[in-house]
């Protein structure tokens, strides 16, 4: 069984096309019906999201990976993420979006993980008006940058301090590749809000957001597409 596919946008019928409800639907069921800790789907999204990042890259002899993190569970896959990459030697680092203090459940538990391995961590002051400078000195030497800010959850209209965030981040001569969907991008609209990260790729869970197969100007901020199991495909 394939864990991560590619969409290429000629095989839509391949997959589930997911709105932001009927992701957290589907997530729900997992958890609530079926009985999937939601710490194991996590833990498996995290994992699909890490072999894609390790494949992308595979040219390169020692990696370097900065990873942002937001506080809900698209940062716990972040944090999984960075554990995966430091299991196969890469050096990682992340980048937390938010006081620890404002984390919780499985995004916390995959924090302290990180943390009790040794994996480098940042607390972004996200009022600092060194916002830019400060990301730039995290992303300097990196191979790839990890966007896990925001996911499918994302409604209205962004901060503007996570609107600083996202325009620094693009302002990288460095890949991005999005966890679930490009921060800043509506999950059923496939729109900026109202700026989006760019991503070389994005790797999305469980299936296919709306909002990419309805705007087709959605690439412009995901690129590649790939879709990895959560340990439970949804019905097509």
């Amino acid at each position: 069984m394939a864990i991560m596919r590619e969409w290429t946008g000629q095989n839509t019928n391949q997959f589930a096309v997911m709105s932001r409800q009927s992701a957290r639907d589907f997530d729900n069921f997992a958890i609530n019906q079926v009985g999937i800790p939601g710490i194991v789907l996590m833990e498996n999204a995290g994992r699909g999201v890490a072999e894609v990042i390790i494949g992308l890259l595979e040219s390169k002899s020692m990696p370097h990976a900065v990873i942002f993190c937001g506080r809900g569970n698209n940062g716990g896959d972040g944090f999984v993420i960075a554990r995966h990459l430091w299991n196969q030697g890469w050096t990682v680092r992340t980048a937390l979006c938010t006081d620890p203090v404002h984390l919780a459940g499985d995004a916390l538990t995959n924090f302290q993980i990180c943390q009790r391995i040794g994996i480098q961590n940042t607390v972004l002051d996200m009022e600092s008006s060194d916002l830019p400078a400060i990301v730039h000195s995290l992303c300097v030497g990196q191979d790839v940058i990890v966007d896990a800010v925001f996911g499918t959850g994302l409604k209205g209209q962004l901060s503007p301090s996570y609107g600083i965030l996202i325009n620094a981040l693009n302002a990288e001569p460095i890949p991005i590749i999005a966890v679930d969907i490009p921060s800043g991008l509506e999950c059923d609209t496939g729109r900026p809000l109202p700026v989006s990260v760019h991503a070389m790729a994005t790797v999305t869970c469980a299936g296919l957001k709306q909002g990419f197969v309805q705007n087709p100007d959605a690439r412009n901020f995901t690129g590649r597409i790939f879709v990895a199991s959560i340990g439970l495909e949804p019905r097509i």
